[in-house]
């Protein structure tokens, strides 16, 4: 076995197959996450827009080399760790798409001067005022957007705030102002295709109204920036827009899957863990994955279907007819059936998959990934290939 030291300091070593490892782990099946990433770029194609995949769900250089063939792509970053791994790892054009401070525009600024276009995010004047600061006595433009609230309300402004053509001018003196750039959050709530299709007309518009506002005020937009998993893969018109951001979408999850964004077919991670015990006064089936293997990510329990924390499939990815992770404590799952199955015999020992319902927070939970090819039978457990790591902390 091959011993890889991921980022962060942990050691791991690639097992010949996923009956090796010591439970929990992560798994990747490379194949899904391929087929994953040639739609949305294939999409991004048809609607004639650049695409800045995110890197936040996976934070692994060895899964983002499956957004490009030859030289990196543009990516997009949530925190200043993942843009100095991505630069390390000869990403050139990165949007930090969280809003700046000034305890953290240094290090933006050594990574400009390693020739990195590091792009910071901001939505108030305050923020301007220290990146056109930082950037007057660094001698050299720090690239910033102005985030636009399209309709979470989590931060940015709306498109007519009058703060916009403030921060704007404020930005465009110091050589600062690249873009506007939004993202939308409600989209995640929108359970039908026509939702999410007027979700994404939504977001669209409030980019190109905000970057039209700051045209017509002289001053120049050369970055429109939209995109959510759910948008990304509903829009059908993207006039105006530049670029297609979207994270998610390369392993997906059972959110997405609830809302209709992909097919449970289309997840491609999962986390292995092995049944310890049972219950069976209960109908339990106890297993050594709880919430600190899965998260406490309960997101679908507000869709019509409430997957727990998972659906539970066999060590080959086949679903186990009925069976949920219904309850989680640190280092306990625990499984039932539901819609009337029969509660199933697995014995002590046996090794299952559980599909996450938020990738970004499960795999958030894991120093890497062991990667599989469900294309691929096996006589017995499925081989792994590689051992992907993972950037941590902020």
């Amino acid at each position: 076995m091959t011993s890889v030291t991921p980022v962060g300091g942990f050691k791991s070593s690639v097992a010949r197959t996923l009956a090796d490892p010591d439970t929990p782990f992560a798994v990747v099946d490379v194949h899904k996450a391929r087929r994953n990433v040639e739609r949305l770029a294939a999409r991004a194609g048809r609607l004639g827009v650049g695409l800045r995949p995110h890197v936040k769900t996976a934070k692994s250089l060895d899964v983002a080399a499956l957004l490009h063939e030859g030289p990196p792509c543009p990516v997009t970053v949530s925190t200043l760790a993942e843009a100095e791994a991505f630069a390390d790892g000869g990403y050139r054009d990165i949007t930090y798409a969280v809003g700046i401070d000034p305890h953290k525009l240094p290090r933006v600024i050594a990574l400009l001067r390693r020739g990195v276009t590091l792009r910071v995010l901001l939505d108030s004047a305050e923020q301007a005022e220290f990146v056109a600061g930082a950037a007057r006595r660094a001698g050299l433009p720090v690239p910033a957007q102005i985030e636009i609230d399209c309709d979470g309300h989590r931060g940015g402004l709306r498109p007519d705030a009058a703060a916009l053509l403030e921060i704007g001018r404020l930005l465009h003196e110091a050589g600062c102002l690249d873009g506007v750039l939004t993202h939308a959050g409600e989209s995640y709530f929108a359970p039908t295709a026509e939702a999410r299709r007027l979700a994404a007309e939504n977001e669209r518009d409030s980019a190109v109204t905000a970057a039209e506002r700051l045209r017509a005020a002289g001053l120049p937009v050369s970055t429109v920036s939209v995109g959510s998993t759910p948008t990304a893969h509903a829009a059908e018109d993207l006039t105006g827009v530049t670029e297609l951001r979207a994270g998610n979408y390369v392993f997906f999850d059972l959110v997405m899957a609830g809302l209709g964004v992909c097919r449970l077919d289309d997840l491609a991670l999962s986390v292995v863990v092995t049944v310890i015990g049972h219950r069976p006064e209960y109908g339990w089936i106890l297993t050594d994955g709880g919430w600190m293997a899965m998260s406490r990510d309960r997101g679908t329990a507000a869709q019509a279907q409430d997957q727990g924390y998972g659906l539970v499939a066999d060590l080959d990815g086949n679903l186990v007819p009925g069976l949920v992770m219904t309850a989680a404590s640190q280092e306990h799952g625990t499984l039932t059936v539901r819609d009337g199955a029969r509660l199933p015999d697995l014995p002590i020992g046996t090794r299952l998959r559980v599909l996450p319902n938020h990738a970004c927070a499960t795999a958030a939970q894991h120093h890497g990934y062991h990667v599989v090819d469900g294309t691929r039978p096996t006589a017995g457990a499925p081989v792994v290939q590689a051992y992907w790591s993972r950037v941590s902390g902020w």
